[in-house]
């Protein structure tokens, strides 16, 4: 009971800090980018609560009690991904969106290659924004089925109501600011609960002392993790749409470089701290059923109830925090993307965002209902990585760094992606071929694909 009543009295004061941050909003601009001007402390917070999410909490600990020390490669795959979006791509993205005044990346893609592309990528990132939202509340259900009993499929209609209200109030400012306080309770809890754990099972040497598998002390490799997570996460946190869209709302290039190097240099020392709770979990919880209850069982049966308690809140802020930018993704995707440009090209800005505020409503049961049919957390997550790389890495790149591109370059290095990963999928079941993902075979070809036709056209268009 006392978990539960922590966990419903944190949930009103997020609702209550959206809501009356909400008030603040009152055009398009406002919800979709914050008006430009988010600082290096808020782009920071805001960042880095997206990042740690289910993937890097609920997934990355159940990874490490199943894998061992490689599942560090989850998290720290998107640290890289994220030095490199902080130093080079963001700065540059940011500068382009505020001198056309862009607001999605879908904007990008239509300011530089036009329409077609634009429309191409805007369906691919609405079923992928799904899946980052299906596996934040599949981790938020996991956690009040520990907590309270509560079943996964309630679990995920609560997480989602919750998201949903908050987020619809205020857009990126409300995440921004409701970021600040998800991310402070996630360092604390984090802080306080590992060495409390950890010494609650003996110490290291009782972690050390694990051997399930050959391979689960092998930092390259173990089990179905590993260093090629890099080719998976590492140019999706370049390319995220949601990502780049907080990226639209700082106010100058400092910001972008400060607050998302940050956010970079953050979750790199962050990286070991789930999957040590994970052999954690592995020392006292050998038999678990499912490796995805690792996280919450070590906060619920293996602390004192205070931390305890502070830690699930941290995990619960973590998967809230994740979910609402995926939210935002989607939501200003479509309202943007399909509503504006093409439903209503004259409309206002406060009939855009009464649009977005609507989106976001169903946005939202669209992600509960995957999230009942989902497997897992990390299936939920691989998929959208999956398809974001292939399909987003190389045409931004072009579009930022090769003038000469066009849209038929953009096209080509979109499809030859996703038929690749696809192909890939059905005829191997996605399995790594001498070593080689779909992801990195995916990535691969949609560079060739783009080079060649780049070098084949003569004139430019």
């Amino acid at each position: 009971m006392y978990y539960l009543i922590l966990l419903l009295a944190y949930s009103l004061a997020q609702i209550a800090l959206g809501v009356w941050i909400g008030r603040r909003v009152r055009t398009a601009s406002d919800f979709f980018v914050a008006g430009r001007s988010l600082g290096p402390g808020l782009l920071f917070s805001t960042m880095l609560a997206a990042n740690i999410g289910a993937g890097s909490t609920v997934g990355a600990a159940a990874l490490g009690y199943r894998d061992g020390l490689s599942a560090v490669w989850w998290v720290g795959s998107a640290a890289i991904g994220s030095f490199v979006l902080a130093l080079w791509v963001g700065p540059a993205m940011r500068r382009t969106a505020a001198a056309h005044d862009l607001r999605t990346v879908g904007d990008f893609f239509e300011f530089r290659f036009g329409v077609g592309v634009r429309t191409s990528l805007s369906a691919l990132l609405w079923a992928g924004s799904i899946f980052v939202l299906a596996a934040q509340l599949i981790a938020i259900s996991t956690v009040l089925n520990v907590v309270v009993g509560l079943p996964p499929s309630a679990g995920c209609v609560v997480g989602g109501f919750l998201i949903t209200v908050y987020f619809t109030a205020g857009g990126l400012l409300t995440s921004a600011w409701v970021n600040v306080v998800q991310l402070t309770v996630k360092l604390m809890g984090f802080a306080i609960a590992l060495p409390l754990a950890l010494s609650r099972v003996g110490g290291w040497a009782a972690v050390s002392s694990l051997q399930p598998t050959g391979d689960y002390w092998s930092p390259w490799r173990g089990g179905e993790s590993g260093v090629l997570y890099l080719a998976v996460l590492g140019p999706a946190f370049v390319v995220s749409p949601g990502l780049i869209q907080k990226i639209y709302g700082a106010r100058d290039d400092r910001a972008v470089r400060l607050g998302v190097g940050l956010n970079a240099l953050s979750l790199a020392l962050y990286a070991m701290v789930p999957v040590v709770l994970g052999m954690i979990a592995r020392v006292r919880f050998p038999d678990l059923a499912s490796h995805q209850l690792a996280l919450p069982m070590v906060l619920l049966h293996g602390l004192p109830a205070v931390v305890g308690g502070l830690g699930l809140a941290a995990v619960f802020s973590a998967e809230l925090s994740a979910a609402d930018a995926a939210l935002f993704m989607l939501t200003t995707s479509l309202s943007q993307d399909l509503y504006r440009r093409f439903v209503a090209p004259g409309a206002s800005e406060l009939q855009v965002l009464r649009v977005t505020r609507i989106t976001a409503v169903v946005a939202g049961g669209l992600g509960v209902a995957v999230a009942l049919v989902a497997a897992s957390v990390i299936t939920a997550l691989s998929i959208f990585y999956t398809l974001m790389s292939v399909s987003l890495f190389v045409p931004i790149l072009g579009g930022l760094y090769v003038p000469r591109a066009r849209s038929r370059e953009a096209l080509g290095a979109i499809g030859a992606g996703i038929a690749t990963v696809v192909l890939r999928q059905f005829a191997f079941g996605g399995a790594r071929l001498h070593g080689v993902t779909p992801a990195m075979a995916g990535l691969t070809a949609a560079a060739v694909v783009f080079l060649t036709l780049l070098v084949l056209r003569r004139t430019p268009d």
